[in-house]
């Protein structure tokens, strides 16, 4: 049975938030690049090179250089997601470095070194660009490569986009569609493939799933890092898709362990609503409007 959704919740994801907001590249986002989304995220994927791609040099996922020659890129070349924050400021820059925007051979010294959120961040402006309703959603993927960490599910952040014609989310990876150890389309996941932080969460408090499974890029595991997935989602799905930085206090790791079980249970309910967010989204919202907990962020300069 299709998914019967409601027209404002599409809107909702058809709006742009401060981070998806195109600026004056959104006519460019609309007439200029191609609709099918296939094309569009190889197009995206072609200008960026990931921070471990970047790190770790022609081995592994570029051993044949799909990403370009790391020997060519700048030795003081370092990670922009600092400074990239937004889509306007990642287009700006992409067409500072080549006026010619998004091309299929961009040279490897003027492509951005840039992660999966920003990558999430670029795809999200410009399907809303082409008037189709998109989300950011963050969680983990047991299907990337963490290298020494072996055999564990690595934060990680995709979109879903509303297909009009199948009447439901179809949800892709753009970032990891060249980097896949799987066997799988990433232009429409199949379910259970992603581990959405909701489900995840709740699945370690039940006694369910190892919370050691889950993993961070920075080297952090444990449920604490569920707890920022699990932020970093509720965030997106109301269009406030934060930097990895930004986090409630609540979720800090110094205070992970000194959360009382009134706050777990808390946690918990806030996962129950977001495993079923379009059905819920009302409640969603009002926690949103209401819960400082939740929804004041704390990182960098905040």
């Amino acid at each position: 049975m299709k998914k019967v959704i409601d027209q404002k919740l599409l809107e909702h994801y058809l709006s742009f938030s401060t981070y998806t907001y195109p600026g004056l590249y959104e006519k460019i986002l609309k007439s200029d690049l191609p609709t099918d989304i296939r094309a569009i995220g190889d197009l995206v994927r072609r200008q960026l090179i990931h921070r471990t791609t970047l790190e770790w040099g022609n081995v592994g996922t570029n051993a044949d250089q799909k990403f370009g020659d790391m020997t060519k890129v700048q030795w003081w070349r370092q990670p922009e997601d600092d400074v990239l924050i937004t889509a306007a400021a990642i287009l700006a820059e992409l067409y500072r470095r080549d006026k010619r925007g998004f091309i299929k051979e961009r040279k490897e010294e003027d492509k951005l070194i840039l992660t999966c959120r920003y990558v999430t961040i670029l795809i999200a402006s410009i399907l809303k660009s082409k008037g189709i309703p998109c989300r950011v959603r963050a969680g983990h993927a047991p299907y990337l490569n963490m290298g020494t960490l072996g055999n564990v599910s690595t934060d990680h952040w995709i979109n879903q986009y509303w297909n009009v014609k199948e009447k439901r989310w179809v949800t892709i990876d753009v970032d990891g569609s060249w980097s896949l150890h799987d066997r799988f389309d990433p232009y429409d996941l199949p379910k259970r493939k992603f581990d959405f932080p909701a489900d995840a969460w709740l699945n370690v408090r039940a006694g369910k799933d190892k919370a050691s499974r889950f993993w961070n890029s920075g080297g952090t595991g444990g449920q604490v890092v569920l707890l920022w997935s699990l932020f970093y989602d509720f965030h997106c799905l109301m269009n406030n898709e934060v930097p990895y930085i930004h986090v409630p206090e609540i979720a800090f790791e110094k205070n992970f362990q000194k959360l009382s079980e009134t706050e777990l249970k808390e946690i918990d309910d806030l996962a129950r609503l977001m495993q079923n967010p379009d059905e819920k989204f009302p409640m969603l919202k009002k926690i949103w409007e209401t819960n400082k907990k939740f929804r004041l962020l704390k990182g960098g300069l905040l």
